[in-house]
C-alpha cells in the first residue's frame, strides 16, 4: 500500500535542525564516522553558525551553533538513554530522536562498521506488534530493524530499515489524547 498526501506535495525532510555545543566536533562527527557531506555553512550575525550535512535522497540534517545557547538537558528536551538501556522519554515538544534509513541487506554491516568506529550503540531491536514491540528474532513480523546510538552532543540517533510493505491492518490504533484516552479517528 502507498498512501498519498491529497494535501500538499511535500517529497520528504528538507531539513532537520538542532543545536550542537560545539560546530568542530559536529562536523567531525557527521562527515568523518557518518560520512554525511557538508553542503552549506552560514554565519550569522551576533557570531552563531548554521551548517547542512547531505544526509541522502536530497534531505539535509543542519545544526545551529549559538555562543549562549542553554545547556543539554537530557531526560527532558531529549532522551536520557539508548533504548534499552533506561528511560527514553523526552517532553512535549522535544525532538527525541533522527532516525536515518538504511537499506536491509546492509544493517548488519552498518551496525559493526559503527561499532568499528568507536560508537557505542544499543543492541539491535526488531520492532514487530508483539505486546513488548521488540523481538531478538528475525521473523514474518517483524516491521523495522533499529540501532541506536548518539552524537557527541546526545542527540539520540538511529539506524533503520524497513523489512516488509504497510496495508490498512497496520494503522487502525486510535490516538491518545492528552488524558490518554483513545480517540476514533474520522477517516
Amino acid at each position: 500500500m502507498t498512501a498519498t498526501n491529497k494535501e500538499f506535495d511535500i517529497q520528504g525532510v528538507h531539513h532537520l535542525a538542532l543545536v550542537c555545543k560545539d560546530m568542530a566536533k559536529t562536523v567531525d562527527f557527521y562527515t568523518n564516522v557518518l560520512g554525511m557531506p557538508l553542503i552549506k555553512t552560514l554565519e550569522i550575525p551576533g557570531g552563531a553558525q548554521h551548517f547542512f550535512f547531505d544526509c541522502g535522497n536530497g534531505d539535509s540534517l543542519a545544526f545551529f551553533w549559538f555562543p549562549e545557547a542553554a545547556k543539554a538537558a537530557p531526560g527532558i528536551s531529549a532522551p536520557g538513554a539508548l533504548p534499552g538501556r533506561g528511560n527514553m522519554t523526552s517532553a512535549h515538544g522535544s525532538m527525541n530522536h533522527v532516525a536515518f534509513d538504511v537499506p536491509p541487506e546492509r544493517f548488519d554491516e552498518y551496525v559493526a562498521k559503527l561499532r568499528d568506529k568507536g560508537v557505542a550503540v544499543s543492541g539491535i531491536m526488531n520492532h514487530d506488534d508483539s505486546e513488548t514491540t521488540v523481538t531478538r528474532e528475525l521473523h514474518p513480523g517483524v516491521f523495522v530493524r533499529s540501532v541506536y546510538f548518539t552524537d557527541p552532543d546526545g542527540v539520540l540517533l538511529e539506524f533503520a530499515c524497513w523489512t516488509r510493505t504497510f496495508g490498512p491492518e497496520d494503522a487502525l490504533h486510535p490516538p491518545a489524547d492528552a488524558e490518554g484516552r483513545r480517540i476514533q479517528r474520522v477517516r
